[in-house]
């Protein structure tokens, strides 16, 4: 039996890395023109994902920590999709987009904000511009079950989304009240019925532990009514409470928010369901069937990790079009603005609507590395980091492995000659693990206000 209140003094603020460097890092250093290069210079045999924002929500629920815009106005939405389409054709002038598509997504947001037509719209454009769709192409979307229509689902399976994400976070009622997202079961229920009705191979359930009044007992509710929709994949989030950065958050009374060994028991119990009931663990926050393809990546050590949350199409480059939205080369990171009159200004001008980024440096690169693979697949491959970049893994990480080595006395992490493996015990604090290799933790240690708590 874990002792979990041996574990309440890692709760402390720490990045979620869906990306290293991570975001904070992120600045204007890095040009508009040197990105423009990025983009003009890639090695057009290499694939992408393409990632488009949709920032539209009818109302806030008070725990995103998403970049939304609340409205109910029609011509919103549709000012948006012209200005999507001119940031595509933008696009289409600095790089070659004859190139193969692997990997599509639509984020938001409320992607069924936006009615069957304009979803159809939209697509189309991409299409358009990027006409290289592979047959085998990951193409999802996340989806909010209170806005999802059957013509939307029609545009949907003719556009080849085979992977949809449906947002739940807690069926519990007075945690949805609490949250401001009513979302009863049959609503979610009827979601899921009709997106396996076309044909959708893989279903996506979110939720979310640590929300204003969540207890062990009600999140075991949760848990058996999710799994009651024969979900192929589970995303159970640790809620990230950032109120300086999210307004809507200030909402919630944080004296009813679970505490770190709460937290913790939940997490045990949905790691102790789901692997009883045939799904696998994968990375930090994510379960998928046997027959899933994250579930064989995880086996083979080809799990990946990006701002999408986990895939197993790593090596390819992310392009992020849209509001915010946020792209990836192999040695950068770029953001779009994330203010829709910023955004409209920049392509009124003729520019793409870069804002920010960063540019990885050798460090940032073999530490991207080991991060990445730490918190994908539970170990590392010492040989193979010294390998690809020429090191000598102890002594250029040798400030890290002595902080490593208190969770390497408890038990939490095993370090050889060969590999870094953690625990499954350990997996409970993998960002804290991961911690020690990150060269930018030190300049945000004495900040509450960077990072969410990893427990």
């Amino acid at each position: 039996m874990i002792d979990f209140k041996q574990f309440i003094k890692y709760s402390k603020p720490g990045p979620r890395y869906t990306s290293y460097p991570t975001a904070v890092e992120f600045s204007e250093d890095f040009a508009y023109d040197r990105y423009i290069e990025k983009l003009k210079n890639r090695d057009v045999k290499k694939p992408i994902s393409i990632y488009i924002h949709l920032p539209f929500c009818r109302s806030a629920c008070y725990f995103c920590g998403c970049n939304v815009v609340f409205t109910s106005k029609e011509e919103k939405k549709v000012r948006y999709i012209d200005y999507l389409t001119r940031e595509l054709d933008l696009l289409s002038q600095v790089m070659d987009t004859s190139v193969d598509v692997v990997q599509f997504h639509f984020g938001g947001g409320t992607p069924t904000f936006f009615s069957a037509e304009q979803l159809d719209d939209i697509m189309n454009s991409v299409k358009k511009h990027f006409p290289n769709f592979t047959k085998d192409a990951e193409v999802s979307c996340e989806i909010d079950p209170r806005f999802f229509n059957e013509e939307q689902m029609k545009v949907l399976q003719k556009h080849g989304f085979k992977r949809i994400s449906f947002g739940v976070q807690d069926f519990e009622p007075i945690v949805q009240q609490t949250v401001h997202r009513i979302q009863p079961y049959d609503i979610t229920k009827d979601a899921v019925e009709l997106a396996r009705k076309y044909g959708v191979e893989s279903i996506n359930i979110d939720l979310i532990y640590g929300l204003p009044y969540q207890t062990l007992e009600s999140f075991k509710n949760t848990l058996e009514m999710a799994h009651s929709l024969d979900p192929d994949r589970l995303a159970v989030f640790n809620y990230a409470h950032v109120p300086w950065l999210k307004k809507t958050m200030r909402k919630l009374d944080e004296t009813t928010i679970p505490s770190p060994d709460v937290k913790l028991a939940i997490l045990q119990h949905t790691i102790d369901y789901f692997t009883n009931n045939g799904y696998k663990m994968i990375g930090m926050d994510h379960f998928a069937k046997p027959d899933d393809e994250l579930f064989k990546a995880i086996d083979k050590g080809e799990l990946h990790r990006n701002f999408q949350g986990y895939t197993t199409r790593g090596g390819v480059d992310l392009i992020g079009v849209g509001v915010t939205s946020i792209g990836e080369g192999r040695d950068y990171y770029a953001q779009n603005y994330k203010d829709l009159p910023e955004y409209e200004a920049a392509i009124d001008a003729g520019k793409l609507p870069f804002w920010r980024g960063v540019e990885l440096n050798e460090d940032d690169l073999i530490r991207k590395s080991v991060i990445m693979e730490l918190m994908s697949n539970f170990k590392l491959d010492i040989k193979r980091v010294e390998k690809e970049f020429g090191i000598d893994f102890n002594d250029y990480f040798a400030d890290s492995i002595k902080e490593l080595q208190p969770m390497v006395d408890e038990g939490l992490v095993q370090i050889s000659d060969k590999e870094i493996t953690v625990s499954q015990t350990g997996t409970l604090v993998i960002r804290n693990i991961a911690m020690p290799f990150d060269a930018y933790m030190k300049k945000h240690a004495s900040s509450k206000k960077t990072f969410s708590k990893t427990v």
